[in-house]
């Protein structure tokens, strides 16, 4: 795992994060009236957010250990993986430009696991701690999003269980700004994520840079 891999994959958390904006941003806001009146609400939001970048972390590093063993058994399955990862990477920018909405079927993938975990989530409300928000966030890590399954791919061919779980807490890492201004009432920010252009342009960007993948895994073979 190189620093480059790691950085890559905190610039797609945030690339990515106008989609998180979407799809978590309901569950951020409503965070708030889960808090104690008189309390700060930052301690809490944090608290939330690491449970979630956790949950992230663990399946980046189930993922990680799985590509491990399939590569150790078959060497030409990094290859794969790595392809594999950067047509997924291209299927979420056309997701998050909203020109193919294919990923949506691979969120629904995880929405038999969803629907056990989520009624444990509402035994943790209302909040009496930023502590016990931990918990709460950790719930939501899990939540089906086809972002999220598509980032896991590249941990498939991290390497070792270390390098998948290090990649997809640095995507993790990358949510925060979108999340974090749902959560503070950043207006600025959430107009600016809100609009076509920025999709657009986040799109076409991760298209560019999965484009170099692809054309840095078949040149290590030619």
């Amino acid at each position: 795992m190189t620093e480059f891999s790691l950085l890559s994959a905190f610039m797609v958390g945030i690339a990515g994060s106008v989609h998180c904006f979407g799809m978590c941003g309901g569950f951020a806001g409503a965070l708030t009236a889960a808090i104690p009146q008189g309390k700060s609400p930052t301690p809490f939001v944090f608290s939330y957010n690491a449970g979630r970048i956790l949950s992230y972390t663990l399946a980046g590093a189930v993922t990680g250990a799985l590509g491990s063993i399939a590569q150790s058994s078959v060497k030409s399955l990094l290859v794969g993986f790595q392809l594999f990862s950067a047509f997924m990477l291209i299927a979420m920018a056309l997701y998050l430009a909203q020109w193919w909405r294919g990923l949506a079927k691979v969120e629904a993938l995880g929405r038999g696991l969803w629907q056990r975990l989520q009624p444990l989530s509402k035994r943790l409300l209302p909040f009496k701690s930023p502590l016990s928000a931990l918990p709460y966030g950790i719930i939501w890590g899990w939540l089906p999003c086809g972002l999220v399954y598509s980032t896991l791919t590249w941990s498939l061919s991290a390497g070792t269980a270390l390098q998948g779980a290090l990649l997809m807490m640095a995507f993790g890492l990358g949510t925060l700004p979108a999340l974090f201004a749902v959560s503070f009432s950043a207006n600025g920010i959430l107009a600016l994520l809100r609009t076509p252009r920025t999709r657009t342009f986040i799109a076409v960007t991760l298209i560019i840079y999965a484009i170099f993948l692809i054309y840095r895994t078949v040149n290590s073979i030619s």
